[in-house]
């Protein structure tokens, strides 16, 4: 019997507001505050910007959103800081005291408070899902089973602390070449990510996609994406602007010129007809 329903869904990670304007020259004064890397050619600068920006928790909560039935937040990404222990308290609605805005969405909770501290027991390399115990005989078994509830014991969190990437992989490429079970696959066309400018951008610019120095992606609702003709991020890259874009704007697809013929294109144009506004829209909620 269908005992709880998830509120909120999502991972930790290391954000401040200014995080979003980061650039591959940029980010080693993010980096170095939190890890030692002492030879600094051994990683790509452009992909580890892409984890500071913002960029890949909005592609990994859309994958989340177009696998599971949630959906995204109007505003996108928020990054409320909170501890393991506060999970529950802030990834619930806020019509219930918390910070989200409905039920049933993605968030990512920051492991830094907004003055720059760290936040103590984060969980900045872990998973985490919140839910509402529906009775009075779930919300008993929050506290049995030592799952961490709010104070009213109506909302509890389930948390990991880390996720093993590279060991995960292997399993999840076992799974699909050999037993055809994919980890997850999209149901719908719920989320989507768009570019949005990270600083004045010039007429005449190239893009540089993910990353870079030009764009970061939030986390958007697919409706509202295709309804505004916003460009995807992934499509942001390699081509150029036609007009000036002030910082912190979405960009539109009017605003480049790109090649209606490109696979990539094509691609995404092929997914907006087949998934797109009939699947765009919320749900009625995931329950477990």
């Amino acid at each position: 019997m269908l005992t709880a329903i998830v509120m909120a869904a999502g991972k930790g990670t290391r954000y401040e507001p200014h995080y979003h304007q980061s650039n591959p020259d940029t980010v080693w004064e993010i980096l170095d505050k939190y890890l030692s890397i002492s030879d600094r050619k051994s990683i790509n600068p452009k992909m580890f910007n892409s984890f500071i920006d913002g960029t890949k928790s909005a592609i990994e909560m859309t994958a989340v959103c177009n696998a599971t039935g949630l959906v995204p937040q109007s505003g996108g990404l928020a990054f409320p800081p909170a501890s393991r222990f506060e999970l529950a308290e802030v990834c619930k609605p806020k019509s219930a005291g918390g910070a989200l805005e409905k039920e049933g969405v993605t968030e990512v909770v920051s492991s830094v408070d907004r003055d720059g501290r760290d936040v103590p027991h984060h969980l900045a390399l872990g998973t985490y899902v919140v839910i509402e115990g529906e009775t009075d005989y779930a919300r008993q078994c929050f506290k049995e089973y030592a799952m961490l509830p709010d104070k009213s014991g109506r909302y509890a969190a389930l948390y990991r602390p880390i996720h093993m990437i590279g060991l995960e992989l292997g399993i999840s490429v076992a799974s699909a070449a050999l037993r055809r079970e994919p980890t997850g696959a999209p149901t719908g066309f719920r989320s989507d990510v768009v570019a949005v400018a990270k600083r004045g951008l010039k007429a005449g610019e190239m893009l540089d996609g993910e990353g870079g120095f030009c764009v970061w992606g939030r986390q958007t609702p697919a409706e509202r994406s295709l309804a505004e003709g916003w460009l995807p991020l992934g499509l942001a890259q390699n081509v150029k602007l036609g007009r000036d874009i002030a910082a912190g704007t979405p960009l539109r697809w009017t605003d480049v010129a790109y090649d209606p013929h490109d696979l990539a294109v094509k691609t995404r144009r092929e997914m907006e007809a087949a998934f797109g506004r009939r699947n765009a829209g919320p749900e009625t909620g995931v329950m477990v």
